[in-house]
């Protein structure tokens, strides 16, 4: 979502919007980033016995990006604060 910003007083209000979208973007960074790496550790590949065959191949990345917000919710590895202070001080 982009914000249009007024060249007239800003208020603090257009400051903690725009940092809440720029945590939003680096946390689903983050997420993304950290479901690329479950992927490639084998996190979320089927089972040998009483795997779901297709559809669970499928579903696996929907999975996968899930396991992932709940890292980064829960504190993550700290790349979503290091991403955030560099968008920050652009």
């Amino acid at each position: 979502m982009i914000q249009t910003v007024s060249t007239s007083s800003p208020g603090p209000t257009v400051n903690t919007t725009h940092d809440q979208e720029l945590r939003h973007i680096a946390e689903d960074l983050e997420a993304t980033f950290l479901a690329e790496m479950l992927k490639s550790a084998g996190f979320g590949k089927a089972r040998e016995s009483f795997g779901g065959g297709v559809g669970e191949e499928q579903f696996s990345s929907f999975l996968l990006q899930n396991h992932a917000k709940a890292i980064v919710k829960s504190g993550g590895i700290g790349l979503a604060e290091q991403l955030f202070n560099s968008l920050k001080a652009r």
